[in-house]
């Protein structure tokens, strides 16, 4: 991990917040909110570190990007998760931004598995995670031949949710640390 300086902090946290809100009020994340903070990420940056701190948000944006955009394709994230992750990186930088990836992932997983214990038949989701699986090893993606691996058709999870939850983990392990 990179070190985070105290004002990066504070502009993660009250992003991702933010985007957490609008996106379990309103299911999407708007796309002003995405653009101001891309922008607020660079422009810190840029007053922090000069043209390192340029080259820092974009390794950031471009790694988002290159993980999450084909997740977009495969109808696994929605078009704001991966402006939102993006907008992420551009703050943190590529190498704090796959911690939060991970962190993201995994908090995700957890209210995912809570979510199907409450609401969803377990069962079945295995039967569609198998599904999803066997279709990208043999590159096809899941949603042509299984309408139900669609995320527009089925029960999702806000990730604006799970992303905030794992930013503020990675702040707070990096304060206690």
């Amino acid at each position: 991990m990179q070190p985070l300086p105290t004002a990066t902090q504070f502009l993660l946290v009250g992003f991702v917040l933010a985007a957490a809100l609008f996106d379990l009020r309103d299911r999407r994340i708007p796309n002003w909110l995405n653009l101001s903070a891309l922008l607020l990420g660079f422009g810190l940056n840029f007053f922090l570190e000069q043209t390192s701190g340029i080259w820092q948000s974009l390794g950031g944006l471009i790694l988002a990007c290159l993980i999450y955009f084909p997740l977009y394709l495969l109808r696994v994230m929605g078009a704001g998760d991966v402006k939102l992750m993006g907008a992420v990186g551009a703050i943190v930088g590529a190498g704090n931004w796959l911690v939060i990836c991970v962190l993201a992932a995994l908090v995700g997983g957890l209210l995912a598995l809570a979510l199907l214990l409450v609401r969803g038949p377990l069962l079945h989701t295995l039967r569609n995670v198998g599904l999803l699986i066997w279709e990208l090893v043999h590159l096809r993606p899941p949603y042509a031949r299984h309408q139900e691996l669609d995320i527009s058709r089925g029960l999702t999870l806000p990730h604006g949710a799970s992303v905030a939850l794992g930013a503020l983990l990675f702040v707070f392990l990096r304060r206690a640390g």
